[in-house]
């Protein structure tokens, strides 16, 4: 039978943010999708990206874009994990893993992210 952990033990802060994270989400593959797929100029040649990347603020919603994408599907994965009775040890080394991976898959995006280089004559590479 379940038991009542507490608020803090709860996850509400999980669930909470797990919306909050999708809402965001829905909102930025929209903006992506009408960006990357109804306009035709955009393109997805190199130097179609190299163009707008050469704008901080495109650099900026990749990152969100990134961060935000990951958070959510680890936290839905760890949500399926708290579904179980777990011992303590298990809980701590799917959490551990967790962070692990999310660590590591967000720092290769933001490595990719930046090592796009910023061109000095803009014009020559915007479509």
């Amino acid at each position: 039978m379940y038991k009542y952990k507490g608020t803090k033990d709860s996850g509400s802060k999980s669930w909470l943010l797990q919306r909050i994270s999708g809402l965001a989400l829905v909102v930025f593959m929209i903006g992506h999708y009408v960006l990357m797929h109804y306009t035709p100029e955009s393109g997805h040649t190199y130097d179609a990206v190299l163009g707008r990347m050469q704008y901080s603020w495109y650099r900026i919603i990749d990152i969100t874009f990134v961060t935000l994408a990951m958070y959510h599907g680890l936290n839905g994965v760890w949500g399926i994990f708290r579904d179980y009775n777990l011992k303590t040890w298990q809980n701590y080394a799917i959490v551990t893993a967790l962070i692990v991976f999310g660590i590591a898959f967000v720092a290769w995006g933001y490595v990719i992210i930046f090592s796009i280089p910023y061109i000095n004559d803009v014009a020559s590479v915007m479509p």
